[in-house]
């Protein structure tokens, strides 16, 4: 673990917990990081799919680069867990779960050890080592051994105590009230 000077790049940041809003928080911040020249890969762990309505915008974004824009490297892993015709989400996890987040990890460590982004969003990676789809020591190992200059956020619910020990930042997003609790499907443009 590194401490390091307030003005630098390189921090490990967490938003977790059972609220909404850890991707959302992760995703501004790597646009701000982006529109300053930043190079940023985000590497979706546990989702699959094409419905995600952001990353219609970041592809786009990546599409833009230019010596005044930073680089935008995206990679997005899982099976799609929600399903098109009910937006209902998938629980469980099978050994093709695994399996994209094996694919993930690679990618996500061959960017933390290569030092060629200034920062790095592991969007539910939390969830993703909690639910036994990833190990937790190789990417403790990964996040303690990276370049000093990489930032990186981790998202997704249950973080590990180890997790967030190693944390500059810890955001804990709390549930109070959930319209998906009432019977509400996921919703394009808001919730995905």
């Amino acid at each position: 673990m590194n401490n390091r000077a307030p003005e630098e790049w390189g921090r490990l940041q967490v938003f977790t917990g059972n609220g909404k809003g850890k991707t959302t928080a992760a995703l501004g911040t790597a646009l701000r990081a982006f529109a300053v020249g930043k190079r940023v890969a985000i590497v979706w762990f546990d989702k699959g799919g094409t419905h995600y309505s952001e990353r219609t915008l970041l592809r786009w974004l990546a599409e833009q680069q230019t010596p005044m824009h930073g680089a935008l490297t995206l990679v997005a892993c899982g099976l799609d867990r929600i399903d098109p015709v009910t937006g209902r989400f998938r629980f469980g996890v099978t050994d093709e779960d695994k399996a994209e987040a094996a694919r993930g990890w690679a990618e996500a460590e061959r960017f933390i050890r290569s030092g060629e982004h200034d920062l790095i969003v592991l969007d539910e990676i939390n969830c993703t080592m909690a639910l036994g789809m990833l190990p937790e020591a190789p990417v403790l190992a990964a996040l303690d051994a990276r370049p000093a200059n990489v930032e990186i956020i981790c998202t997704g619910r249950d973080a590990s105590e180890a997790l967030r020990e190693r944390a500059d930042l810890v955001t804990e997003m709390r549930l109070v009230k959930h319209y998906f609790y009432k019977g509400a499907s996921a919703r394009e443009g808001l919730d995905y």
